[in-house]
């Protein structure tokens, strides 16, 4: 199976709040993988942090990101943002941009979304979201 990581994940790795060398580890035969808004998200975090958290946090992710292939954000998963924007729009509920193309960059390369926030996925119907 497929999984991208959700920046929290790697956010809460970086803190040490979670062993990710150990959940990379037991899974073995999964494609473990990061989508390109994560990868904006994550810089996103290191930009605001100041002082000696930005130098660790840039290091962190110098030194994350080349475990995993980048997923990009492609005119399929584009459409299938379209898609699950309306459908969201259209219950009535809300869902961030960001977490909106992470969604759709997921059910568009066939993967599950590895996050500490599953309620923010909650309302998207089809995708597999699991925790670390």
């Amino acid at each position: 199976m497929a999984f991208l990581i959700d920046a929290d994940v790697l956010i809460q790795a970086e803190r040490r709040a979670e062993d990710l060398d150990a959940w990379l580890s037991s899974q073995p035969g999964n494609e473990i993988k990061i989508a390109a808004i994560t990868v904006a998200d994550l810089w996103r975090s290191a930009s605001r942090a100041t002082g000696p958290n930005r130098a660790r946090r840039q290091k962190f992710i110098e030194r994350a990101l080349p475990l995993f292939e980048v997923v990009p954000y492609t005119g399929s998963a584009a459409a299938e943002h379209a898609r699950l924007w309306a459908e969201v729009e259209a219950a009535g509920q809300r869902i961030t941009p960001h977490d909106l193309m992470l969604a759709a960059t997921a059910l568009d390369a066939g993967a599950a979304i590895v996050t500490f926030n599953t309620k923010r996925f909650a309302a998207i119907h089809g995708l597999t979201v699991l925790t670390p």
